[in-house]
């Protein structure tokens, strides 16, 4: 199995109010992953996942090219080594 990864991931548009938080925990979930969802002040989202990098390349295309609720304008990730033993994927 290959090493888990974390992948954060801001995400621009009109993505908040819209169930866009709920849509990525579900699609999150059903790939495996785990992580959370947040609501930022200046109106984007913030995606934590972690999971194998191809799980998360996964999620990141969903993200950018699924049908999202909202509107995506565009999505911004970052990549790192996994931190936290996060369980299951929460919305904050």
């Amino acid at each position: 199995m290959s090493a888990e990864v974390r992948m954060t991931a801001w995400v621009r548009g009109r993505v908040q109010q819209v169930g866009f938080r709920w849509w990525t925990r579900s699609r999150a979930l059903e790939i495996g992953l785990r992580g959370y969802a947040s609501n930022l002040g200046d109106g984007r989202v913030q995606v934590v996942a972690q999971g194998s990098r191809e799980q998360c390349d996964r999620l990141l295309d969903l993200l950018r090219h699924g049908d999202t609720p909202g509107r995506v304008d565009g999505v911004t990730e970052l990549w790192g080594t996994a931190e936290s033993d996060y369980e299951g994927f929460a919305i904050r």
